[in-house]
């Protein structure tokens, strides 16, 4: 019953969603500003009866292989329209495959690519890992398998590609990118993007942009993000950060502040894992190798006008007796807080540091600025088909110490 209630919640989705994009008629009524088409290997040009000639009707062009190095193009199409969804799977999906292989998309002939991301990532699994999940956005239903069903639309082109940078041959790719050709454009249209970047050891005090600023107007649709937990802080709960979003000139201060990441994502006290339309957690390592999760702001739309930047602070939390004998050890901290279940006293300051053992300090929870290894890839729409976003990290950043079975 979950799994046919997550579909139906998917559906809806998807429905409402490009309804709101090409302004589409209700599911039973007759829609002549739409027509279907799919681009795979038995119809590459995704043309009007074109598909599945190699072998005379007969199943015969169903994946390649890409080679090491080569770019494999999914969709190369002129026109306008909008991207339904795109099912793709891979003979390899190990943590180096997926993080190896770089997806990009392009709109309106612009030749910087408006999502340029490790294949798995973009697909909403964090840490180069694959999971079996649904969600309102994308789909893995038994763990071998990637779908997305973001309406993506563009007005003039678009073009989607795979490139190999894993230095080994893929066997077998397998897609399918299902459109619709739009007669009538909305002008209210906006382009779909999507941003990936890690860092390894985050700075102490120094927030992490899952999202640095964009400008332009457009639509925060969320994020997925990957914690390593460096192991010098034990397995003391690296997750009392909050989600930053400064929006529309926004300076110092963010118009939007959570409470926390795993309050982010809707749970508490702790993050285990679970998945929902919306929000989820598919991996959560209490050895520190890995939590991985997303939120997705479907029923809470975060809309700008001028500009975005989405940030999570690096803050974890222990007793304060815990944390104390970590900083006395050296490790790297910067306490911030203390709750002692009567109120939270607020110690930290820019130009000095709090001694967690000075006498008549209260007891309680502590919690402190921390370093750990962060991923994320955010997705956003803008009103243009371009960003000044930087491009994708190297393959040496994308597979440093990945996740081991």
């Amino acid at each position: 019953m979950r799994n046919i209630l997550l579909a139906a919640g998917c559906s809806f989705f998807c429905f409402m969603a490009n309804a709101q994009l090409n302004s589409a008629k209700p599911i039973f009524e007759f829609d002549p500003n739409l027509s279907p088409r799919w681009s795979s290997f038995e119809n590459i040009t995704a043309e009007k009866g074109k598909g599945g000639m190699e072998n005379n009707g007969a199943k015969g062009h169903p994946s390649d292989g890409v080679e090491a190095g080569e770019t494999e193009v999914l969709l190369n199409v002129k026109g306008q329209g909008i991207i339904n969804r795109i099912w793709v799977t891979i003979m390899d999906r190990s943590p180096e495959m997926l993080r190896s292989l770089k997806l990009e998309m392009f709109w309106d002939d612009e030749k910087k690519p408006a999502v340029s991301v490790p294949f798995g990532d973009f697909f909403g699994m964090g840490l180069g890992k694959t999971a079996k999940y649904n969600n309102a956005l994308f789909g893995n239903p038994e763990g071998r398998s990637f779908i997305c069903y973001i309406p993506m639309p563009f007005k003039k082109a678009a073009r989607i590609q795979v490139t190999n940078e894993s230095g080994k041959r893929l066997s077998h790719l397998f897609f399918d990118v299902d459109f619709q050709r739009v007669e009538k454009w909305n002008p209210g249209n906006m382009y779909l993007h999507a941003y990936w970047n890690r860092d390894t050891a985050t700075e102490l005090a120094k927030d992490y942009e899952l999202l640095p600023r964009v400008n332009g107007k457009g639509r925060f649709l969320g994020v997925n993000i990957g914690i390593k937990a460096n192991p010098i802080y034990e397995q003391y709960w690296w997750g009392e950060g909050e989600v930053k979003m400064f929006l529309d000139g926004d300076k110092e201060f963010p118009t939007l502040v959570g409470t926390g990441a795993e309050d982010y994502i809707g749970t508490g006290w702790g993050q285990g894992e679970f998945h929902n339309d919306y929000t989820g957690c598919l991996f959560a390592n209490t050895d520190s190798s890995g939590w991985a999760f997303y939120r997705y702001h479907i029923p809470d739309p975060i809309f700008f006008k001028t500009d975005c930047r989405v940030t999570l602070q690096q803050m974890g939390g222990n007793r304060k007796g815990l944390v104390s004998q970590l900083q006395k050890k050296g490790v790297p901290l910067i306490p911030v807080a203390i709750d002692d279940q009567k109120k939270i006293h607020p110690y930290y300051k820019k130009d000095s540091l709090l001694i967690l053992d000075t006498p008549g300090l209260p007891e309680g929870f502590s919690n402190f600025y921390r370093s750990d290894d962060v991923s994320a890839t955010a997705y956003f729409y803008l009103d243009k088909p371009v960003s000044t976003l930087p491009q994708l990290p190297g393959l040496p950043l994308r597979t440093k110490n990945l996740w081991k079975k």
